[in-house]
């Protein structure tokens, strides 16, 4: 079945303890989501509500409908640079329009089956990107951590380092305080407890020692005001032929990174637990989660690894501690919601350095650099590009690049070789087979692809005087395109003129056989020159010599 629900089988024999420690991993996942819904809405150019929305209503649906039994769902770091830049651009009404757009190509995506999709995306390319955007969003918290006095930051990396050094002087060292106290606290709670995060307690305490010392720095309701207490009504956004031409590919980069992240997630989560994910069923769901958001205001929604991950560790194992997660987000907004407005921005620019810190993978980054230079070029430039450029840019230029790199590569493992008397092949020596004069064989090993069919070619060039039988040996040959099809077409074609005769032996794919006999090429060369034996070929073409003579 294409889309069906994790929760409907967990369900089936559910037990009061395991609903025990589903209450209780969800409890401490919506803690832990808390403090980063609502960072990374403002690192995304939105109002601060807009997070705990998307967490709270994605968070629900993820849960509720997906395909893994565990995964949390809400906004992630990977979104911020993709959001910002949608907000910079279009506005928050264009990111709504976007998300809702982003939900649909999920969708869509799921009912195409396109679950599989992740096993598509080099890790490379991964691992440049998700490094790329922890650099982005390190270097756009400069401005709160520093308590810079200066306008919006600018979307540009190059751009904001500049911003930055023109306004180092008006530094608040109260907000690199408060700042440096959150990355400490965050970095040495664990040894105390790992029960309640370190980013909540660093909220708690900074907030409290601005309230009462009266500190001069930035805080949430400075900038943006109170934060409601109540989830916003329904709206379905208006949506027109132009809307979706501009939005259009804005949308499809939100659906790809979300359908990444949300299997890679799912894919995580299974090696956790040993579960095994729905991925199309997840994908559905998570297109469903996005236009739920984007009808609630919120932005766009994937799989949280490192929540998902919390909500393991702490015992939940089916979809109810996500759902309950997104009960106790709920309840939060509703009765504490407004004390939100308190929290200091450097705190929050704290959190999401470490966030930064924790999703750079520099260890997998370097040891990529080490393993060969195909994937160090794909790591390198999709990192660069996705910095300095844009994110939709750097994974398209990413996986073409890393299909040349591939391509390459491959080309590299096909040969094309001559056998004669005195070859040292796996048969042993082919004067076993008493070979007549006028034949030439040829092996073709690896697949014989565009990449590689240039090979061949040059190969059949440097026969010297014209064989009477040409026998192609294609045991090794796993594979065959349209242009390999061609290129033995021609050159049956070709020896024609010469009155030599074609003979093709020990085709051991069915794959390559199959594509030979609807190109007809069996029928063109004959159904009698095709053997499954070196040694049969050779006994074909005395047949052929005899009859020639």
């Amino acid at each position: 079945m294409m889309f069906k629900p994790k929760i409907i089988d967990t369900l089936k024999n559910y037990t009061r303890a395991q609903f025990y420690k589903d209450v209780i991993a969800g409890i401490i996942v919506g803690i832990v989501a808390l403090p980063l819904a609502i960072a990374f809405a403002i690192a995304s150019g939105v109002s601060p509500e807009k997070g705990l929305f998307t967490a709270i209503i994605a968070g629900f649906v993820i849960s509720a409908l997906g395909g893994s039994r565990v995964q949390i769902g809400g906004p992630t770091g990977a979104f911020i640079v993709i959001v910002y830049g949608i907000v910079q651009q279009f506005g928050v009404n264009g990111l709504v329009i976007a998300t809702f757009i982003a939900g649909i190509i999920l969708i869509i995506m799921g009912v195409a089956k396109l679950g599989n999709i992740i096993k598509f995306i080099p890790h490379p390319l991964i691992v440049g990107f998700t490094t790329g955007i922890a650099v982005i969003i390190f270097s756009s918290q400069m401005k709160d951590l520093f308590g810079l006095k200066m306008g919006n930051v600018p979307s540009d990396f190059l751009n904001k380092w500049i911003v930055y050094s023109d306004n180092i002087f008006s530094i608040n060292f109260y907000a690199v305080i408060i700042g440096a106290a959150t990355l400490v606290i965050i970095q040495l709670w664990p040894r105390v407890t790992h029960k309640i995060p370190g980013s909540l307690i660093a909220i708690l305490a900074t907030t409290l020692v601005v309230y009462f010392f009266k500190l001069p720095v930035e805080t949430i309701g400075s900038r943006f005001g109170s934060v409601p207490s109540s989830l916003p009504h329904p709206v379905i956004p208006g949506i027109s032929w132009a809307t979706i031409q501009q939005l259009i590919k804005p949308a499809f980069t939100i659906a790809l990174l979300g359908g990444i992240e949300s299997l890679l997630s799912a894919v995580v989560a299974d090696g956790m637990m040993g579960g095994n994910h729905r991925s199309n069923t997840e994908l559905i769901a998570q297109g469903i989660a996005n236009i739920c958001s984007s009808v609630f205001g919120g932005i766009p929604a994937t799989g949280a690894i490192a929540r998902t991950a919390t909500n393991i560790k702490n015992g939940g194992r089916t979809p109810i501690a996500g759902i309950t997660h997104a009960i106790v987000l709920f309840a939060i907004l509703v009765f504490v919601g407004k004390w939100a407005a308190m929290i200091p921005m450097a705190t929050l620019a704290g959190i999401l350095i470490i966030v930064a810190y924790n999703m750079s993978e520099w260890q997998n980054f370097i040891s990529i650099l080490k393993i060969s230079k195909s994937d160090a070029a794909v790591l390198v430039t999709t990192f660069l590009l996705t910095v300095l450029i844009d994110l939709t840019v750097a994974i398209e230029i990413g996986m073409i690049l890393a299909a040349f790199l591939f391509m390459r590569e491959m080309m590299k493992t096909s040969s094309v070789e001559q056998l004669s008397y005195s070859a040292d092949n796996q048969d042993g020596d082919l004067k076993k087979y008493n070979l007549p004069k006028g034949v030439d064989i040829f092996e073709i090993n690896g697949p014989l692809f565009f990449g590689a069919a240039y090979k061949f070619k040059d190969a059949m060039k440097e026969i010297g005087e014209p064989a009477k039988v040409l026998i192609i040996r294609m045991k090794n040959v796993p594979v065959i395109d349209a242009t390999g099809i061609q290129v033995l077409k021609d050159v049956n074609k070709d020896i024609k003129t010469n009155g030599t005769k074609l003979v093709i032996t020990e085709v051991s794919s069915e794959q390559v056989m199959m594509e030979l006999k609807k190109a007809r090429l069996v029928f063109q060369i004959g159904k009698a020159n095709f053997t499954d034996t070196l040694e049969k070929s050779i006994q074909r073409s005395k047949e052929i010599l005899s009859l020639k003579s």
